[in-house]
């Protein structure tokens, strides 16, 4: 007895349609990859033990700080895991520690290297060390950690603002989407980047006011988008149905146009997070990014670019911008491709 077809839904059609695109689905695996590793970074890379046991007692550095006293050391201030000392009572019989892959933290400054800041690449650096001895693969792996999640934030807030300003100026329109425009053509004539230097100078850098400011103008561009997708779904006979039937203005745009407007926020997300990206280290290499301490993947460049002979650090930092650049200009293409009325009906 043959079964009925069942139905798909669009949504499982635009997911199949992306992962038959091979490319765009292997760059969406290796960059929520990277994601999640740089989520756990403190388990990745750290100067803290994970786990240490000492004369039978179990120990949890990661957690809690401990004073040297505790492990046989002369001092009450917090542990340094990389003194040799340490290093020597941790290794005696009995006594065991785990550490991360990488025994460095961001801030970690390696006071036992042989060789002067910036070193190169050796067995206890994998990357070498900046011009302050950190070591460089946990700046990169904490960097892009911050640039990951702040890109994230500053998308979600442009696409919110951008979807409700293109939702009420196109399904409104009239003098709506006129007083709209004329204020869009206002703010964004504003010099954003002499805002940035004069806010950066009034108060106190912070990722909460970077957001902000990057915030206030990043929603104009995809607000032409919906605002042109609304114009044209408001005239459909769906929307003239449901206004005859006395359904309110505002569930109409919630519940029939905006689902079916969504095609350019979906294509243009990965485009938009690429920008942040971008945006932030721009600013991080002009000192105008976050506080100073944070580790920045502009400041690094900036680092490279004050010390030319060590290579190590521009080529790296290169390397991981371009590769995640690289990621989310393939997910786009094929995301593009799957929310693609033209490509569900080849």
């Amino acid at each position: 007895m043959i079964k009925p077809t069942e139905s798909v839904s669009p949504t499982r059609r635009a997911w199949a349609r992306f992962r038959r695109n091979r490319l765009g689905f292997v760059s969406l695996v290796i960059f929520c990859t990277l994601v999640l590793l740089s989520l756990a970074a403190e388990l990745v890379s750290n100067d803290r033990p994970l786990v240490v046991v000492y004369q039978g007692q179990t120990y949890w550095p990661i957690a809690r700080d401990y004073p040297e006293t505790t492990f046989g050391g002369d001092f009450a201030t917090p542990t340094d895991y990389l003194d040799p000392f340490i290093r020597q009572k941790l290794n005696e019989p009995g006594n065991w520690a785990l550490f991360a892959p990488n025994r460095y933290g961001p801030k970690t400054l390696n006071y036992f290297a042989k060789s002067p800041n910036p070193a190169p690449p050796t067995s206890d650096n994998w990357l070498g060390t900046d011009d302050r001895g950190r070591d460089l693969l946990a700046q990169l792996i904490y960097g892009f950690r911050v640039s990951v999640l702040f890109a994230l934030a500053l998308t979600f807030t442009g696409v919110l603002l951008g979807v409700i300003a293109g939702a009420i100026q196109g399904f409104f329109g009239g003098k709506t989407d006129l007083v709209f425009q004329r204020f869009i053509e206002i703010w964004s004539s504003m010099p954003e980047l002499y805002l940035l230097i004069i806010f950066s100078a009034l108060f106190a850098p912070s990722v909460a006011l970077l957001l902000i400011l990057l915030s206030l103008f990043g929603w104009m561009g995809l607000s032409d988008y919906v605002r042109a997708e609304f114009l044209r779904n408001r005239q459909m006979d769906y929307v003239r149905a449901a206004r005859a039937l006395g359904v309110s203005n505002w569930k109409i745009i919630i519940r029939h146009v905006l689902p079916n407007s969504l095609t350019p926020v979906v294509t243009f997300l990965p485009f938009r997070m690429s920008g942040a990206i971008l945006a932030l280290t721009s600013l991080d290499f002009l000192g105008l990014g976050v506080p100073p301490g944070t580790p920045s993947l502009g400041e690094l460049l900036s680092q490279g670019k004050n010390n030319i002979d060590a290579w190590w650090i521009s080529l790296s930092t290169f390397a991981v911008l371009v590769i995640t650049l690289l990621l989310l200009t393939f997910m786009s293409d094929a995301l593009r491709d799957a929310v693609d009325q033209r490509k569900a009906q080849e």
